[in-house]
């Protein structure tokens, strides 16, 4: 069906009062006298059950408003008879007028949001697991996410640690705080290391296990083919005989599960072939499945349109048009999130989610880019994801902006095109700013001369490459000084910068591009996001199907550790690029090879 008419006044469909409501905050709202809500109560009337759940499910999540609705309902909650007869729709919005035994029970779940990353929690028997070295090097904090399980470190990975504290490494600079928090638990008050340490005594309250070190000699025999004096063999005799002796319950020693944790996959085998239990760290993974990433997009269902005909408001606003809907659909919603409706036969609807409140979400259409009124320096969209990404790079109040997307999507180009179009015509940011992960495909080119913009040359081709797309575009006939004039402007508003000296750094006002970001890890992302200044725009540009970086996977790059962190903030955005606009050779390529 056709898509319903944007009517002349803005929301027409509802009420002043209840226009106003969800453009307050929830502070203002809770001061709106009780005649505009009996009032509201009257144009949901069809619905009291579903207003009546709603405000039983805010006591979980948002608590602020109905202490507040109590606590004035004190002084008319005496008088019991009198307030009884009031309309059923009075009692089912304002919910002070309900028995107390509906009422009482509501803010209950309020303290347990802090708790809810312990649902995750085994019901079983605590565990025994045994870090191998790299955990502790990969994560210096790995001590405290094992929540009720207890920790075992041998002798042998102490003396492995102590090996690898000298150096300006990530590694060393990650041994050398694993030795302070080591350090930090056995001089805590009251601390036995003979009855373990308890984790939670420097204050990482998630963590309730016990922290034990091995001081005595374990009796173990492992196959001769294992060389005795090796450190992995060494933490396998550990691990067997820990599995030996907490086999059966003893006095002060209860039955436990003993687990081997390491980085190490050769090390994990071998411990399987000896019938040792053994896992991985996932605790550096942000998902198990590359193909669970928050995407940015989402398909509207075909009877979208038919189940919302009734409920759905639109109203004008200068070139946009917006929607406001609810439903089942509204909770899967995210902040930013660009939701798009196809089918045959009817028009087409392409939006971004700009508000949710309650159950309704706001839908703002977006620019279309991909005519050549709307071109970015030359440069129009041609696919769906690609528009999307455009409406995201070209919006001065979303400060963050990552893509993904295979070789061939067109993320530089968008990302440049952009940021020389805010730089050069509006003048929103003073310059560009470009860096990327210097981690080479195959075998590295040694040292190389220069200064810090001449070392990043060889890295910056993919820069170099869009640059001469973009000043052949824009230059038209201005003939060889008019595309040199173009060439050199560009030029010195782009500054090149390698990511080895932006610790400490603060950028103002800057177009921030950071190219092949999957190949950095959590940390370095934080180091470079954490960079931007009062008037900032950072875009993280990667695919995720080419990282580079060792030990680096699609769940735990930093690129998706962005990703998944800031989706649903309503200053950044992301979106998936899933069609490539290189080449049919290209885009051919990247399917079968």
């Amino acid at each position: 069906m056709p898509l319903p008419p944007a009517p002349t006044k803005r929301a027409a469909l509802l009420s002043p009062d209840a226009l106003d409501a969800p453009a307050r905050s929830s502070h203002r709202g809770s001061r709106r006298s009780g005649d505009s809500r009996a009032d509201e109560a009257t144009v949901h009337s069809p619905q009291p059950l579903e207003l009546f759940d709603s405000l039983g499910t805010e006591g979980a999540g948002g608590a602020t408003v109905r202490p507040t609705r109590r606590g004035r309902s004190k002084p008319a909650s005496a008088p019991v008879p009198v307030n009884a007869p009031q309309p059923e729709a009075m009692v089912q919005v304002e919910t002070r007028k309900a028995p107390v035994v509906e009422v009482t029970p509501a803010p209950a779940p309020a303290p347990q949001a802090p708790t809810r990353p312990k649902r995750n929690k085994s019901n079983g028997p605590a565990k025994l697991f045994v870090l191998d070295t790299n955990v502790l090097l990969h994560d210096p904090m790995c001590l405290f996410r094992f929540e009720e399980h207890d920790i075992f470190l041998p002798m042998i990975v102490l003396e492995e640690l102590d090996g690898h504290k000298k150096g300006t490494t990530e590694v060393a600079r990650n041994g050398r705080q694993t030795s302070r928090t080591l350090d930090a638990l056995a001089g805590a008050q009251d601390a036995d290391i003979d009855k373990g340490l308890k984790l939670d005594t420097t204050g990482h309250r998630e963590a309730g296990g016990r922290l034990f070190f091995q001081t005595a000699p374990l009796d173990y025999s492992l196959p001769i083919s294992l060389p005795q004096g090796k450190a992995d063999n060494q933490i396998l005799g550990v691990v067997h005989a820990l599995r030996d002796e907490y086999a059966k319950d003893r006095p002060g020693k209860p039955k436990q599960e003993v687990v081997l944790v390491s980085k190490d996959i050769n090390m994990r085998v071998k411990a399987r072939a000896l019938g040792l239990a053994a896992d991985d760290y996932q605790n550096d993974k942000t998902l198990e499945d590359g193909d669970l990433l928050y995407a940015g997009s989402l398909a509207l269902p075909p009877d979208f349109w038919t189940r919302q005909s009734k409920t759905v408001e639109s109203w004008q606003s200068g070139s946009n048009t917006f929607y406001r809907i609810s439903g089942p659909l509204v909770p899967n919603l995210y902040i930013n999130q660009f939701v798009y409706f196809e089918a045959p036969g009817e028009p087409s609807m392409y939006a971004r989610v700009t508000e949710i409140r309650d159950k309704t979400a706001v839908l703002k259409t977006l620019k279309d880019y991909s005519s050549g009124k709307n071109a970015v320096w030359g440069v129009n969209t041609r696919n769906r994801e690609q528009n999307f990404a455009m409406n995201l790079l070209m919006d001065p109040e979303i400060d963050f902006v990552t893509l993904t997307g295979t070789a061939g999507t067109g993320k530089t180009l968008m990302a440049l095109a952009s940021g020389l179009t805010q730089v050069l015509d509006d003048r929103r940011y003073t310059e560009i700013i470009m860096t990327r992960a210097t981690v080479s495909v195959g075998e590295d080119i040694g040292f190389l001369p220069g200064t810090e913009e001449e070392k990043m040359g060889p890295w910056m081709g993919a820069l170099d490459d869009n640059l001469e797309f973009l000043a052949k575009g824009d230059g038209g006939g201005a003939g060889e000084w008019g595309r040199a004039a173009t060439n050199e402007l560009i030029r010195s508003r782009i500054k090149v910068k390698s990511m080895n000296f932006m610790r400490g750094r603060t950028f103002l006002n800057k177009y921030v591009i950071i190219d092949e970001a999957q190949n950095l890890t959590p940390k370095q992302m934080k180091t470079l996001i954490t960079r931007a200044g009062p008037g900032t725009k950072i875009i993280c540009m990667g695919n995720l199907a080419q990282i580079d970086t060792p030990y680096l996977t699609e769940g735990s790059s930093g690129l998706t550790f962005a990703v998944d962190k800031f989706k649903g903030w309503p200053h950044g955005g992301h979106i998936t690029l899933a069609r490539g606009e290189r080449s049919r050779l290209a885009d051919f390529a990247s399917d079968v090879l």
